[in-house]
This record gives structure tokens, C-alpha cells and sequence, in this order.
């Protein structure tokens, strides 16, 4: 007989059949007064009455989950801001802060620790080694883990050595996890991994995540074909999706998600009938998306699952025909990383 699983999220889980997580941690920073280029793991320590407000505008729009701001928070990232030697103090609050606001809601919330990418790249193409990643995971892991976050949020992942250097450390802290990979072009991850090889992948891990899924990318039409190609595998592991608030665009000097609620609605409910059980947004989603996305998934009922055609016709066309399932991976740029 299987020990029960005693952590927030299995325990939610339990009880539902879809949860809803939060949106855009970036965005919504920037609205606060992020300056570009300014680490928004420093506002945990400077500001922490505006990341307080950043996690209660995801609660009060719905949402079952949020993440804490530190997804730049491991040493490499934060040696760009000088502040590689704030990695446990900062992801501590970043949870200590996340912990306060869950704690005083009258239902349960989930605090998610975000762990972004290091933005190394591995050897031999790069210095980063297994050991060293492991490290760096592990030490901002147990910051977040003495703040009080109920789970660990790995995300915007993109090699899969990466992948399992987070899934060590999570298992280091003993904590459970979540874990997402960023499938940017024709079906892929930037450095090719396709959305059935991480199925594959996250199955022969020793210390599998809780949930496993997509996020951020191109848009939500290019991470539901994600979703759908999780599914197809017949897995039986809680999918997550969390895709961004339409494209990008570059309006009056800023970036701007053209992702509208009623949009982003459409999304939550294709997404959960793709098969997703975590559903959340990524860059540009506001919390008037949430709202709307809340409202869809609790008033529309399960419908079959969707057809390509009709997520491209309700939510827009596909960034490639390729999905990443056949043939050889096409050439690739890179695209820009932080969750905003």
C-alpha cells in the first residue's frame, strides 16, 4: 500500500480536478516601478510591501498557487546584480512574504518557490557542470524551503541536464517539486528536447516532480500543442500549463502582451480539456486574466479534447507547422529567457 502523501499540493490535488496558478511576475513589476535591467529578487529585501502586493493580486483573482519572485534568485544570476552572496537571504524572503499572504486566506494557497534557469550553458558547448548546477539549485532550494514555501517551482527550462540537476537538488532539501521546460520553436525546447522526450525523461528520474508541464514559450496556441503532446504519451502525471498572454509586441517603447481575458479564458478551458490539471499564464498575464480564466474554468463544462485546428482558430496560428514530433529539429534563434 502506498504511503499517503502528506505535502499541500498532493493534498489539493486530492480534491480537484483543475487548480489554477498565477500570472506574469515580471510584468506586473514593471507596472510597480521595476527599473530594466534591475534584479526583481532585490525588491524581496527593498520593497517587500510591493512583492506582498504582487502574490495578492494572483490570490485575489483566483488563484490556487502563486510563485515567489525568485526565479533569477540562484548565484549566477544574481553575480550579474552583485548580489551572489544573497542567494539564501533572498529566496527566503521571497518565501517568508509569499508565507504571510497565504497563511491569512480562508482557503488553501500554495506557495511555489520559483527556481528559473542558471543562463549557463553546460559543458562541453560551456563551463557548467552537473555538480556545480546541483549546487546552485540546492542553495537557493533551501532558502526557499526556510522561508516556508510548500513546494519547489523549477521553470523556463530549457536543457535537460538542467532539468536534472534541479530535480537532485529539490531531492537534496526534501522538498517536493513541480518542474516546467519552455518550448520556443516547432515543438522543441531551445536546446531540442521535444514535449514526448520529457515525458520520457521526467519518468526515469529518481526524484520525479509532482506535476510536469510547459510554460512561457512562443503562445498559447504553440504550448496547448505542448500540452497535447504530454498527453498523448498516456501519462498519468498532473500536466501543467502555463503559456503567455498572447505575443509579444513592441509598443510606445515597451513590450506588450496583446492577449485579451476573454482570450486568455479561451485558453484556460482548451487547456484544461487538452488535459492540463495546473493552469496558469506567464508573460503578460495580468490579473484580469486571471479573473477571467477563474470564472471560464469554473462555469464551462469538460468538452472533448480540442483538435490543432481549433486551438489555431479560437486562439490564433501556430508559430511553425513542425510540433516537434517528426522529422529533424529546425534551426532555431534564441529568445530571451526571465518570466515576465
Amino acid at each position: 500500500m502506498t504511503a499517503p502523501k502528506t505535502d499541500a499540493l498532493s493534498r489539493l490535488l486530492e480534491t480537484r480536478d483543475w487548480l489554477m496558478t498565477d500570472g506574469a511576475t515580471g510584468t506586473n513589476l514593471f507596472n510597480m516601478g521595476l527599473a530594466s535591467g534591475e534584479a526583481p529578487e532585490l525588491w524581496n529585501a527593498d520593497e517587500p510591501a510591493k512583492i506582498a502586493k504582487l502574490y495578492s493580486l494572483a490570490v485575489d483573482a483566483g488563484s490556487d498557487l502563486f510563485l515567489t519572485n525568485s526565479f533569477g534568485g540562484n548565484a549566477s544570476r544574481l553575480k550579474l546584480h552583485n548580489a551572489q552572496n544573497r542567494v539564501r537571504e533572498l529566496n527566503r524572503l521571497a518565501a517568508e512574504i509569499g508565507r504571510d499572504v497565504a497563511d491569512k486566506q480562508s482557503r488553501p494557497v500554495i506557495v511555489a518557490g520559483s527556481m528559473g534557469p542558471t543562463g549557463e550553458i553546460f559543458a562541453p558547448m560551456g563551463t557548467l557542470t552537473h555538480e556545480l548546477a546541483v549546487e546552485m539549485f540546492h542553495e537557493q532550494a533551501e532558502g526557499l524551503k526556510e522561508g516556508g514555501a510548500d513546494i519547489l517551482w523549477v521553470e523556463t527550462i530549457s536543457a535537460q541536464e538542467e532539468y536534472k540537476a534541479a530535480a537532485e537538488a529539490c531531492h537534496l532539501a526534501g522538498m517536493p517539486w513541480c518542474g516546467t521546460m519552455s518550448f520556443d520553436t516547432a515543438g522543441r525546447t531551445m536546446m531540442g528536447l521535444t514535449s514526448q522526450a520529457m515525458v520520457s525523461m521526467v519518468d526515469k528520474l529518481a526524484h520525479p516532480p509532482l506535476a510536469f508541464g510547459a510554460n512561457c514559450g512562443v503562445g498559447a496556441s504553440d504550448l496547448l500543442r505542448t500540452v497535447l503532446g504530454f498527453a498523448a504519451t498516456g501519462t498519468e502525471r498532473p500536466i501543467i500549463a502555463k503559456g503567455n498572454a498572447g505575443i509579444p509586441k513592441y509598443v510606445d517603447g515597451h513590450i506588450h502582451y496583446d492577449g485579451t481575458p476573454e482570450l486568455m479564458a479561451e485558453y484556460a478551458v482548451m487547456a484544461r480539456d487538452c488535459g492540463a490539471t495546473i493552469i496558469g499564464g506567464c508573460c503578460g498575464t495580468m490579473a484580469e486574466h486571471l479573473v477571467a480564466m477563474r470564472e471560464a474554468l469554473e462555469t464551462r463544462p469538460r468538452g472533448e479534447r480540442p483538435t490543432l485546428d481549433q486551438i489555431s482558430s479560437v486562439l490564433g496560428g501556430f508559430s511553425s507547422e513542425d510540433d516537434g514530433l517528426s522529422g529533424d529539429a529546425p534551426k532555431r534563434e534564441r529568445r530571451g529567457r526571465r518570466r515576465s
